[in-house]
């Protein structure tokens, strides 16, 4: 697939002045000045945060209803319910939240919809099993923003309710007793882009000042705060940048007994964004995705050692039964594309019979990928469809979904992913419609850019670079690993990987020789050969093989120099 290649334009003179200024690698100081991180204050949080540089909780909308509403229940013992999303942002908030409680003597409960039978959200069956175990206050995490009817429902049934969440708000909020949200339409809030465990965490930070308790009581959480701040891919600037900085020491010593099992299994080699969010991120959401999630919060809840190892292992099956579903459902879809030639069309929707609605979003995530095209996969159930869509840039996927509302009977999301649900009957005509929409909108046009941070001259580079680069840590949204250019290379040796699946070269310049990885890039096998020279792009790592490190380029592209 063609890429478009893009270099940031880079003010050189800023550059000069920053890398001076701190003492920084010239390297270094350039992508900050590409991440438009320029300004002194912000480059010393960015590079040196500490727990000073945390916003003052008060100043979100409501903080100060909610605090007070959670002292009262505090002081007077009462039953409350913690209700939370399945996926890792809202395990780790309920988590967080309900260990923080405990320990100012407040046994909070929990709830989690069922992903398959319930969906995202509040809904006012819940309410009903809620409120006859007698509930008096209901405390949402990462959810609520949007359940205006369920709010004013739980209100009628006799329980009061603070709606703790990040996503965007409607033009209304829901009348509850307190909504805390960095995004609501009147914040004043210093930073919008914390996750729900962010949110949570700004909570009992409150909590913890209002109570006159020491800073630990709150900042040891950060350790799960981080990891829920990471898998849910917000932007990792400003705020969240302090809490995933300072959160990863602390998950690299973390003493709560599930994580630190869970790591163990894992084997991970390093504690960083990376091994997060393809290490520990997948298995915690497997368990959502499968119907389990409290088989998650329960492990990070857990006291016991060899409780927290069964759970674990569960945890591990649980993903890897995932692993397998979602391969099968990706191989039915990639045979029905190729057979009925569907990647001529400018999208692609499926509906499938037997499809796992809790893995066909990362299905249709691989499907958009692969084909750089909108793609949305509905599974069956009798009559009824609920299905996942991705998008790519340029295109937004919940305006299309807007405008063919007419045939679905429910949807949600944002421009890049959304969820939907319809009548088999409507599936047809939804998608002739979905397609009028996709002809109009010159997708043909929208190619996949990358961002090229700089041109690498490879004489002047070592792994003393890839080192520095690392004070550029944790890698996230806004603030993604550096992308380079090499150029001008002779291919010295190439071959295909994991039968045809990957693509591994040598790649020779003046004083020496370059490895370099390119994965799910093996087709690329057959179109190049020894002695041709080209142009690559990618991010800089340190490749460890029997006790020898040696520089590597992770390819995002390759194209034959001019």
């Amino acid at each position: 697939m063609k890429k478009k290649w893009e270099y940031y334009e880079t003010d050189e003179t800023k550059v000069k002045e920053i890398a001076e200024q701190f003492q920084l690698p010239t390297l270094v100081a350039n992508i900050l000045v590409n991440r438009n991180i320029t300004q002194k204050d912000k480059i010393e949080v960015f590079l040196n945060p500490n727990r000073n540089d945390f916003y003052s909780p008060y100043l979100l909308n409501d903080m100060e209803k909610a605090v007070n509403r959670i002292q009262k229940a505090i002081q007077e013992h009462e039953k409350v319910v913690i209700y939370g999303d399945y996926d890792v942002d809202g395990i780790t908030s309920i988590t967080v939240l309900k260990r923080f409680l405990a320990e100012q003597q407040l046994q909070a409960d929990y709830y989690v919809p069922d992903r398959l039978e319930e969906g995202y959200g509040l809904n006012k069956k819940a309410m009903e099993h809620l409120a006859k175990k007698g509930y008096q206050l209901m405390i949402t995490v990462d959810c609520g923003i949007t359940a205006m009817e369920e709010v004013d429902y739980a209100t009628e049934l006799g329980m009061e309710t603070i709606v703790t969440d990040h996503h965007e708000p409607l033009d209304t909020i829901p009348k509850a007793l307190a909504v805390v949200n960095p995004k609501r339409k009147d914040s004043t809030y210093p930073f919008q882009g914390l996750a729900g465990v962010g949110v949570v965490f700004k909570l009992i930070q409150a909590i913890s000042e209002k109570l006159g308790l020491l800073e630990k009581a709150y900042l040891k959480y950060l350790d799960l705060v981080c990891i829920g701040t990471i898998s849910d891919i917000v932007p990792l600037i400003d705020e969240n940048r302090v809490i995933t900085k300072l959160g990863l020491k602390l998950v690299a010593v973390t003493k709560n007994i599930g994580l630190r099992e869970l790591i163990k299994s894992i084997k991970l080699k390093k504690i960083d964004s990376t091994s997060i969010s393809f290490g520990v991120a997948p298995r915690m959401n497997a368990c959502g995705r499968m119907g389990k999630a409290d088989e998650a919060i329960e492990l990070f809840l857990t006291e016991n050692v060899a409780e927290a190892h069964e759970i674990t292992e569960k945890l591990n099956r649980y993903n890897s039964n995932r692993q397998i579903i979602e391969k099968r459902i990706f191989q039915e879809a990639m045979d029905r594309i190729a057979k009925d030639h569907i990647d001529q069309e400018n999208s692609i929707v499926l509906g499938g019979e037997n499809w796992h609605h809790g893995v066909i979003g990362i299905v249709s995530s691989k499907i958009t990928e692969t084909f750089y095209k909108p793609s949305i996969l509905i599974c069956f159930d009798g009559e009824e469809g609920k299905g996942s869509g991705r998008s790519i840039m340029g295109f937004d996927l919940h305006k299309a979904l807007c405008e063919s509302s007419a045939y679905l009977d429910k949807f949600g999301g944002h421009e890049m992913a959304v969820g939907l649900s319809l009548q088999r009957k409507n599936f047809e005509p939804f998608k002739k419609k979905f397609q009028e929409i996709i002809e109009v909108s010159n997708i043909q046009e929208m190619l996949p850019v990358i961002k090229i941070d700089a041109d690498l001259d490879l004489k002047k580079i070592s792994l003393q670079t890839v080192e520095e680069l690392m004070q550029l840590e944790p890698f996230g949204e806004q603030n993604k690993v550096p992308i380079f250019g090499f150029k001008n290379l002779k291919i010295d040796a190439i071959r295909s990987l994991s039968d045809g699946k990957h693509l591994k070269l040598s790649l020779k310049y003046s004083n020496g020789w370059l490895d370099a990885i390119g994965f799910n890039m093996g087709e690329l096998v057959e179109q190049y050969r020894i002695g041709d020279k080209v142009d690559v792009v990618g991010t800089l790592e340190i490749n460890q093989f029997r006790d020898r490190e040696n520089l590597q380029v992770n390819l995002k592209d390759m194209r034959r120099s001019f």
